[in-house]
């Protein structure tokens, strides 16, 4: 994984020490947003020296462009994502482009996020959202919006992806489950930022004793359900759930190979929906309600639009037609995601050694980190007021002619997001129930402040709601 780039150099913020790099001035807790800060003015590429270990970052629009050219390029894993394998495995976020259960898990579960398949989650995600709703009711003070939305996104993917209930909104303690692989996940990601210190390694094995016991009852849980759905097929009880992930992964042959996925691989691609699946859709949730509740006209126009779709009845829920009809709320959350890309990273390697438009060589064995929420606010593409909040960037006649490749929140090439319709379907459907429902009041003294986690969160963000009457 060590990243030499043949020894070229690139621009870095000043500070650069002997060993340790550009350690100082970084973030720990922060690291995309402290990268973001000291590498404003650096250019479309840069770097940052961490003691042994060179990251190439790419910030410029027209650099990511080019990278995103799948006939040059492929998705590579950096050493987060190589450290997130050990939770993850083979699964489709972590594999590597030459893992065979890549290719065979991503032609066997793309029927799962078709037309057909979407109409049958519809039912689902409104019935979570409505217990969701039903907790609100009966709270009288301010609520917590990326940890309520986490449950909500959360109970979804789970109903949907293995038809298992977390009881998110009924249990006083969450599912042991779920801190479990947080624990889990956490360990990962610690273990991929030291993975260039020095003695890395035995930090590594410390973690990993202190997480056994997380990991083992996160895998535990995952092998029964897929161990009792199979018995339950074989006894023919549960004809009903063989349409969720866990039944097409089950039941589901490759059409031309007749391969199957293995009990060991269909752990991964569970966790993988589970882990990629919840958080990436609450944090969009969350940035589109900071930004919608700080601007009145914005607020204005998205509840016009549901009150003009789901008309004068506060409880009328979105028919699965209706969802593509919010083409504001489409907007909304295409913009917040440009501001603030919940997974806000990829990176990419050569297939072959190339030359990029910089002039740099890159070799297969090099790899560079876009930086989504840098690239969305290059002002070459989105102008100088990329830094302000504007749903109608994203109106046809707006987004006509706009460089190709350079809105990418969702990943690129075959190696983006599989499940990209449902995280928009879910979060447009959640969007639009809330803003008919309630009048949102935000905190005038709250200043955006961000968790980075695998994804992007706003943390400690409230809303006050009130029950509203729907305009007519």
């Amino acid at each position: 994984m060590r990243n030499d780039w043949s020894g070229q150099t690139f621009a870095h913020p000043p500070g650069r020490r002997p060993i340790v790099g550009d350690v100082l001035g970084a973030d720990p807790g922060a690291p995309l947003q402290s990268t973001m800060r000291r590498a404003a003015d650096l250019g479309p590429i840069f770097e940052l020296k961490i003691f042994d270990q060179k990251f190439v970052f790419v910030s410029g629009a027209e650099l990511a462009a080019e990278l995103a050219d799948e006939a040059r390029f492929e998705k590579a894993l950096s050493p987060a994502l190589v450290a997130l394998r050990e939770f993850a495995g083979e699964g489709l976020f972590t594999a590597y482009n030459d893992d065979t259960n890549w290719a065979l898990a991503h032609d066997l579960l793309r029927p799962a996020f078709t037309r057909d398949a979407m109409r049958r989650y519809h039912p689902v995600m409104l019935s979570a959202a409505q217990e969701l709703f039903d907790v609100w009711d009966a709270r009288t003070t301010p609520v917590d919006v990326s940890a309520d939305m986490t449950r909500l996104t959360m109970e979804t993917i789970s109903r949907t992806a293995f038809s298992q209930d977390f009881g998110s909104f009924t249990r006083d303690e969450p599912h042991p489950f779920i801190p479990a692989m947080i624990a889990a996940l956490k360990a990962g990601q610690r273990k991929g930022t030291l993975d260039s210190m020095p003695g890395s390694a035995l930090m590594a094995k410390r973690i990993d004793k202190r997480n056994a016991h997380h990991q083992a009852y996160v895998d535990g849980l995952l092998d029964d359900i897929i161990a009792a759905r199979r018995a339950a097929d074989a006894a023919d009880v549960q004809p009903d759930v063989e349409s969720d992930l866990l039944g097409i992964m089950l039941h589901t042959p490759h059409p031309e190979t007749g391969e199957r996925l293995d009990d060991l691989n269909i752990r991964h691609q569970i966790l993988t929906f589970l882990v990629a699946g919840h958080e990436t859709t609450s944090g969009a949730l969350s940035f589109a309600l900071y930004y919608l509740t700080r601007d009145p006209e914005a607020l204005a126009e998205a509840q016009a639009e549901v009150d003009r779709i789901l008309g004068p009845d506060r409880d009328a829920e979105p028919t699965f037609e209706q969802v593509a009809k919010f083409r504001y709320l489409r907007r909304v959350l295409d913009e917040g995601l440009r501001l603030w890309p919940t997974a806000p990273a990829f990176t990419r390697s050569p297939r072959e050694t190339t030359t990029l438009s910089t002039g740099h060589v890159m070799r297969p064995q090099d790899w560079a980190i876009v930086v989504l929420p840098m690239v969305h606010r290059d002002p070459a593409v989105w102008g100088d007021d990329a830094d302000t909040f504007d749903p109608d960037r994203f109106l046809p006649d707006r987004s006509r002619g706009r460089a190709p490749h350079t809105y990418k929140p969702f990943g690129t090439g075959e190696r983006s997001c599989i499940g990209r319709q449902f995280a928009l379907h879910e979060a447009i459907l959640v969007l639009a129930r809330m803003l008919h429902r309630y009048d949102l009041e935000h905190d005038p003294a709250y200043d955006l402040a961000i968790a980075e986690r695998l994804t992007l969160m706003p943390v400690g963000f409230e809303l006050a709601l009130t029950p509203r009457t729907p305009a007519p």
